[in-house]
């Protein structure tokens, strides 16, 4: 079956009004949820082949958030599908308001190797929540899970309601040809600019979730030895391969050297050659495992710098005495390094922030003061947290997306049902009385004054 027949085929399906059923929704949530469970093994063994990625982290950075979700959509969907009451006003009085969720269409999401099942199952199960059907693109760069996903999914659901379509650069710019309802991108910025102006062409809204330089400011007030924790946490997990993990440190003088040696420590006991093994992934290909080679300086190595180019592996490296000139601070990361960078005035750093694209994670570590507040105030990003990394992301009730070059829209919980649904705006209007002479000639000053009194208040 060829790409346009795919889309006809959902397009038709769609218009039988099978899919906006809130019954069948969450039917189709829980056939979902169960063949995921039925093929777990198959699953993590996939997700192994391409990214070296241990049974523990596939269910903890994978599978049990996307559980997680299916089941917080079980619950709240028949709250989410309905009616959303507005008040009223005087204009229109009589009258009640209220906004109605409908499921856009036709959509086609496009998810990404990094985090290959989260990424492409997570927006799946919104679009399912808000009553879309849905071709589905995995991301090639981790082939074992697009071929595991594809097969699981393409021989439990009707082709013509969820569909996989495996392939590479030609094919997601022949599924970009066809008209959707709604595009769901999840990937780089070049690609994803890409994607926006295919959209343009149909007038199809897009949501993108890109990346971006993630700042960590370390204030001198903070705890130490738990910031170190949560850095080395958010930064090293899946091999530094995570969209919101922190890109790069920014640190007080005057507490440099304690979060070195702290951060050091946490390295040598937890990632030591003896355990590190199937604890820590590999780089997803040999492209971007030179991409990051290139960007250690071995002058500025505090930590690490160890590499296996027939492993595609990268030991956690700290580099300090970086400097904001330096190539690493260049481009987005998204690898095992982490650059520090020292500061004494914050301002300056404040200003640095605001020279790079809007990125899509920010984070803080001090003492919640006027200091925390203004910094997260003043500088624009998609989300982030105060004494933590990444984690924010684990909250169903917290949006995630970007702004400005980091993305457009957002999405979990609620938020995915919302950015797959189009909100129409309805009037019920009562016959029991019309203001029929404020509207029509002759006009006089009076009716003006009374008609600008209900406008106005």
């Amino acid at each position: 079956m060829n790409i346009t027949e795919l889309v006809s085929q959902q397009r038709a399906y769609f218009n039988t009004n099978a899919t906006r059923n809130i019954s069948f929704r969450i039917k189709q949530l829980k056939l979902l949820r169960k063949v995921l469970q039925e093929n777990e093994q198959a699953l993590i063994d996939a997700i192994y082949a391409d990214l070296k990625k241990s049974r523990y982290n596939t269910i903890m950075t994978e599978l049990s958030l996307i559980y997680g979700e299916i089941a917080h959509s079980i619950s709240a969907l028949p709250k989410w599908s309905r009616k959303k009451h507005v008040r009223m006003t005087l204009l229109n009085f009589p009258e009640r308001s209220y906004l109605l969720p409908e499921p856009y269409g036709v959509t086609y999401i496009a998810g990404a190797w990094n985090y290959p099942y989260q990424l492409t199952l997570l927006p799946l199960v919104s679009a399912i929540a808000a009553g879309n059907t849905a071709v589905v693109k995995p991301s090639e760069l981790a082939p074992n899970t697009s071929r595991a996903m594809a097969s699981i999914i393409n021989h439990h659901f009707l082709s013509e309601y969820i569909h996989f379509v495996e392939g590479g650069a030609e094919v997601a710019s022949e599924i970009l040809q066809e008209r959707f309802d709604k595009i769901f991108f999840t990937g780089g910025t070049a690609i994803g600019k890409l994607v926006y102006q295919a959209a343009a062409k149909h007038m199809t809204p897009v949501t993108l979730e890109l990346g971006g330089k993630n700042p960590a400011i370390i204030l001198p007030d903070c705890n130490i030895k738990v910031a170190a924790k949560r850095i080395i946490w958010g930064k090293f997990a899946n091999a530094g391969q995570t969209c919101v993990a922190p890109d790069y440190l920014l640190v007080h003088s005057s507490i440099e050297q304690q979060l070195l040696d702290e951060l050091k420590k946490l390295l040598m006991a937890h990632f030591s050659p003896s355990i590190i093994g199937d604890n820590f992934m590999a780089i997803v290909n040999q492209r971007h495992f030179e991409r990051l080679v290139k960007l250690i300086n071995p002058d500025k190595i505090y930590f690490g710098g160890e590499t296996n180019k027939e492993q595609l592996f990268i030991y956690p490296t700290i580099l300090h005495n970086v400097t904001f000139d330096d190539d690493i601070m260049k481009e987005e990361i998204f690898g095992p390094l982490l650059p520090v960078v020292r500061f004494d005035d914050l301002s300056e750093v404040v200003e640095k922030i605001k020279n790079y694209d809007k990125p899509l994670s920010f984070y803080v570590f001090g003492k919640k003061s006027k200091v925390t507040n203004s910094l997260f105030s003043e500088l624009s990003f998609g989300g982030g947290s105060l004494n933590d990394t990444v984690m924010y992301f684990a909250n169903k009730n917290l949006p995630l997306g970007g702004v400005g070059a980091s993305g457009i829209g957002s999405y979990h919980g609620k938020y995915g049902f919302e950015t797959f649904s189009h909100y129409k705006a309805i009037m019920e209007k009562g016959t029991w009385m019309e203001p029929w002479f404020l509207k029509m000639p002759p006009y006089k000053e009076w009716k003006l004054k009374i008609m600008r009194w209900f406008i106005e208040n």
